[in-house]
């Protein structure tokens, strides 16, 4: 027999009754029911009930050890007593009469329980993380996301893709956020970059005629934490392709995850309707417009739709001031929110202005017609226009937003977004996809002025060189695509600038002199100009998909091993101070901020 396993602890059924077994496994839980031991032991695989019989020799030991310590039992399958088959469990209908134990290894008393499903704060959580992954809920998110990449990487061979890896130690590259640093000991003074996304080098693939790349890639950001994402780092399925055009990037992976989703739509317990290949195309502009965000949620009905001419001259004073002055006004529908208490309506108002804004103006229809102090003061052709517009009718309300375009956008679509939920209308047990396109290539910084790009600063413009010497900077369209889940962004991607020519120029209009980008992407711009294929990829968000499918809110129950938001590992105790002497060797000397309460001196 097996030193320390014949079966693991998901294995045994009704036919295995009447044989000899043994198991090795934690002690899950324990239940003394008066004259027998009864005792969960879990592994990897699953659960088994052990038994232990008055008088048994090995009694005493079992009642002393603590849960969560390691053992293994030898004992004999027998049936359960009818009446007491545990139909949850697959080896619900046996358990083991145990005969010999040895402890592997005692447990010192938990600081955090496996075993039911009480809360515990994060920080406990991330410091014995490795007591957190016992737990059933961590244990199958781990699991599914092994399968959700497994499933992936099937999926990606199937299209064609090939799998490379490219280099974790390079040079610094403009991606939006701030690179991790690593010294370079044998070159004083000078510094590796954690790669922000393999960009650069997935472009190099296609250069190299490899055609099809993909890796399930890991990526380092220097950046604040969020729901959705982790700081420090975070994998994604990173692809690209040569010789595409935008449709057949879109061709070639909406079938991997619409896969995907289809294949664990059942995970959580409740079977998800998945949008089926292609997703719908949503230019950015008319994203903004409609849904106030270049994340729509389509699980939400409504639409915004743009109202400023309803309002241009007219007797409600606030809103006509605000499109005099070149400001918007968005209204967002509410169907059915008419027969809702005042206090629905005020409520609105109130998150509004902790929202930092003035408030949040309505109209009501009801059956004598429109209501609320907008509808008082603007004429009734107006409001009448704003009904049509918005294809309301008694017993709905709508919203209204009154800004810049740009803070009316973001705006409108948070109202959108509660509006939606506080009336119950977003469609439940759905993934909904689609494609934002058409990004613009640049934008303005308000804080300096500067025309800075928008989105990722490889994208081909549309229109290629002569949009880039003859139109204006904020007119342009990008090649550049964003795959939106459920009003999460899975991914980034573009049509890629394959010609230097093009790519110098562009820079150029960001700030960047020719003289600099030969600097920093020199690598790649001499590859180019080798002849390079066009080509165009994109980086669905590994973490994202898992975390969606999962129906977790946060990112980190998704991941191995996370750091907490302050981009610590309480675990490993990272980041940590080294020892002098090794950043001697490194050449380096720190310049530390004062430590805040500090006497001088």
């Amino acid at each position: 027999m097996h030193a320390y396993r014949t079966h693991h602890c998901g294995a045994l059924r009704a036919t295995d009754a009447d044989s000899t077994a043994r198991l090795s496994g934690w002690v899950h839980r324990k239940r003394d029911h008066g004259g027998l031991l009864f005792i969960d032991l879990r592994d990897h695989y699953g659960m088994t009930q052990c038994v232990v019989a008055q008088g048994s020799p090995v009694l005493k030991l079992l009642e002393e050890l603590r849960p969560e310590s390691v053992i293994t039992v030898t004992g004999d399958v027998v049936p359960r007593e009818a009446g007491t088959v545990n139909a949850k469990l697959p080896t619900g209908a046996i358990e083991l009469r145990v005969r010999e134990v040895e402890v592997q290894s005692a447990a010192e008393v938990l600081p955090i329980q496996v075993a039911g499903d009480a809360e515990f704060p994060e920080e406990l959580r991330l410091r014995y993380r490795f007591l957190d992954l016992r737990r059933d809920r961590q244990h199958r998110n781990l699991m599914l996301r092994s399968q959700v990449i497994s499933s992936i990487r099937r999926r990606m061979i199937d299209q064609g893709f090939t799998e490379f890896q490219t280099p974790i130690l390079t040079a610094s590259s403009p991606e939006g956020a701030r690179d991790f640093l690593v010294p370079a000991r044998l070159h004083p003074g000078k510094f590796y970059a954690l790669p922000q996304a393999p960009q650069q080098f997935k472009q190099l693939c296609m250069v190299a005629g490899f055609d099809r790349y993909f890796q399930i890639a890991p990526c380092f950001r220097d950046e604040a934490s969020r729901a959705d994402r982790s700081p420090g780092e975070f994998y994604q399925l990173d692809f690209e392709m040569s010789f595409v055009t935008q449709e057949d990037v879109f061709a070639a992976i909406e079938p991997v995850l619409a896969g995907v989703f289809e294949e664990f739509a059942d995970w959580t317990g409740t079977k998800r309707a998945v949008t089926p290949a292609p997703f719908p195309r949503i230019p950015y502009q008319q994203a903004m417009l409609e849904y106030g965000s270049d994340k729509p949620d389509l699980r939400n009905p409504i639409k915004i739709t743009d109202v400023s001419a309803h309002f241009a001259g007219g007797g409600f004073g606030l809103f006509a001031k605000v499109t005099a002055s070149g400001g918007v006004v968005r209204a967002i529908p509410a169907p059915g929110a008419a027969g809702r208490p005042r206090s629905f309506f005020d409520g609105l108002n109130e998150w509004a202005r902790a929202e930092g804004q003035g408030g949040l103006g309505y109209i009501a229809w009801d059956a004598d017609g429109a209501k609320g102090p907008i509808a008082k003061n603007l004429e009734a052709d107006r409001v009448a226009a704003i009904a049509a517009a918005c294809g309301l009718g008694a017993g709905d309300a709508v919203f209204f937003v009154a800004n810049k375009a740009a803070d009316a956008a973001k705006f409108s679509g948070a109202v959108r977004n509660r509006v939606g939920r506080d009336l119950g209308l977003l469609e439940e047990n759905a993934y909904r996809f689609c494609w934002v396109t058409d990004f613009p290539m640049y934008e303005r910084n308000e804080d300096t002025g500067q025309i800075e790009f928008s989105h990722n600063p490889f994208s081909m413009p549309q229109g290629g060189l002569e949009a880039l010497n003859s139109m204006d900077p904020l007119d342009i369209k990008a090649f550049q695509y964003d795959i939106v889940c459920n009003g999460i962004e899975l991914s980034s991607g573009a049509i890629r600038n394959h010609r230097p020519d093009i790519m110098i120029r562009a820079f150029e209009i960001a700030g960047y002199p020719a003289e600099e980008v030969e600097h920093r992407f020199g690598g790649m711009l001499n590859a180019f100009r080798y002849g390079a294929p066009p080509h165009g990829g994109s980086a669905p968000g590994i973490d994202r998909i898992v975390m969606l499918i999962a129906d977790e809110p946060a990112i980190r129950e998704v991941i191995l091993f996370p750091m907490n938001q302050q981009a610590e590992d309480l675990m490993m105790g990272a980041p940590a101070r080294v020892p002098p002497e090794r950043l001697k060797e490194l050449h380096i000397k720190l310049d530390l901020p004062p430590v805040k309460g500090a006497k001088p001196g």
